[in-house]
């Protein structure tokens, strides 16, 4: 054998020894559980719920598989479309049927959300589509951001405080905050503009106003779809990811709640100990806060949060749209009408049904008045006199906040520094990478990449 050759089998056999325990079955502990095990080192993956997948779920509504929990993913950078590439899951790949915006709770009834826009600001207040929604009185004031010096770059980021400044309230209260509250469970004060949507403070520098920064960045975005989906929704990718770890060997386990993390590295279970080289904590924010704040002195507890969502299976074909609420106008943030969406959803159900999917603000602790309410507010934010109900059900979604949350980049840099003095503990899910799979999947490569060259190369 000749020394490469020995080098690399003594690699192999490092690989072989080194332990890797990851703790959350979502789908950053999938995919830095899959990385371990596919260079050879022993994995075991513990799920402290009955399933896999965490916000990625599916249930049977009138004799249907239905996505209830997250069920697309952006196509921007390529790194889901490569992973669903390496799972063999190309010919499941459907593009998204991008359903029309509209906005509730403002005067006069729901109104079509204005095409040129970015984060709801409009490109024009001019726009008879704007005025809809703002009147004459939030037109005018709009306007005003046309006569105002335009800010220095990176002067401000806030959301909320950049768009009152030059366009007044009643853009961000009627335009800005339904989209960033029905999208990303934020107010505009939280959203940092320059991640939510990069270049659009160069922009204004540059044109001299907020409304034509939006339209110069609406027209440098390339075409092509940006969202996708597998058939079936998004559940064939937890299951592809299961399968594969199990042809590497991987022990996967769910039901399996984590007590403790010891030093050393050790695991400990209600009822048995686990040693490992590596351990990666994939659980959710507040888990893995309890989990790491014995090791590392930055995390700090966190709330646990939720989106109450409302999954309804009706008779008929509602509208093909998405209706974001004003906030404090009524029970439910978004509307959206998802068999719409997905065709492949629609081909299932066949004529004469149709998939609703609405998040209320604060569901009622009993899950049938919840369930009406969504399906009351749902009927006035589409439209329709009332929705024939075929079937129904409420899940409550683990969330997490996407990058463009102020200080979110911030305070998942100080969490992984803390981490990374830390030999063999490694942090990944979306409450550290930001909400999204585009966001999650490339973070735990990138964690399991770490932790494995570090494991077999010091």
């Amino acid at each position: 054998m000749s020394p490469a050759e020995s080098s690399i089998e003594n690699l192999a056999e490092h690989a072989r020894e080194t332990h890797v325990v990851v703790i959350g079955g979502g789908i950053s502990g999938l995919v830095a559980a899959l990385e371990c095990a596919k260079v050879g080192m022993r994995v075991t993956l513990l799920e402290a719920s009955e399933e896999l997948g965490g916000a990625i779920r599916s249930r049977t509504l009138d004799g249907v598989e239905i996505p209830v929990g997250a069920d697309g993913y952006a196509t921007a950078g390529g790194h889901v479309r490569a992973l669903v590439d390496e799972l063999d899951l190309t010919d499941l790949v459907r593009p998204e049927a991008p359903l029309e915006a509209w906005v509730a709770g403002v005067p006069g009834g729901p109104a079509p959300l204005p095409a040129e826009t970015v984060l709801g600001i409009p490109a024009n207040p001019w726009d008879p589509s704007v005025r809809r929604i703002i009147g004459w009185r939030g037109v005018w004031r709009a306007y005003l951001d046309r006569l105002r010096p335009p800010l220095t770059i990176g002067q401000q980021n806030n959301l909320d405080k950049l768009v009152r400044r030059r366009m007044g309230d009643l853009v961000v209260d009627r335009l800005v905050a339904p989209l960033t509250v029905g999208r990303h469970g934020l107010l505009p004060d939280d959203v940092d503009v320059e991640i939510a949507a990069p270049g659009l403070g160069t922009a204004l520098t540059r044109t001299g106003s907020l409304g034509g920064g939006v339209a110069q960045l609406r027209g440098s975005r390339p075409g092509g779809p940006t969202i996708e989906t597998l058939e079936g929704g998004l559940v064939p990718l937890v299951q592809a990811l299961a399968r594969r770890l199990g042809d590497y060997g991987a022990d996967v386990r769910t039901g399996s709640r984590v007590e403790a993390i010891a030093p050393g590295w050790r695991v400990l279970l209600e009822d048995e100990e686990l040693d490992a080289e590596i351990v990666v904590v994939a659980a959710s924010g507040a888990e893995a806060h309890r989990l790491l704040a014995p090791h590392v002195d930055v995390v700090a507890p966190e709330a646990p949060a939720t989106w109450d969502v409302v999954s309804l299976v009706v008779d008929g074909q509602p509208p093909a749209r998405a209706v974001y609420a004003v906030p404090g106008s009524g029970p439910v943030s978004t509307v959206s009408v998802v068999s719409a969406r997905w065709p492949w959803l629609a081909a299932r159900l066949g004529a004469g049904r149709a998939v609703i999917r609405a998040t209320l603000v604060s569901a009622p602790a009993d899950d049938g008045a919840a369930i009406a309410e969504a399906a009351d507010a749902a009927s006035l934010a589409l439209g329709i006199e009332s929705l024939a109900v075929r079937d129904a059900r409420i899940d409550r979604l683990p969330t997490a906040p996407p990058r463009s949350a102020r200080g979110q980049l911030d305070a998942a840099a100080r969490v992984r520094a803390a981490v990374v003095g830390r030999t063999g503990l490694g942090v990944v899910g979306a409450w550290v990478s930001g909400s999204g799979l585009a966001q999650v999947i490339p973070d735990a490569v990138d964690e399991a990449e770490r932790l494995r060259r570090s494991a077999l190369f010091g």
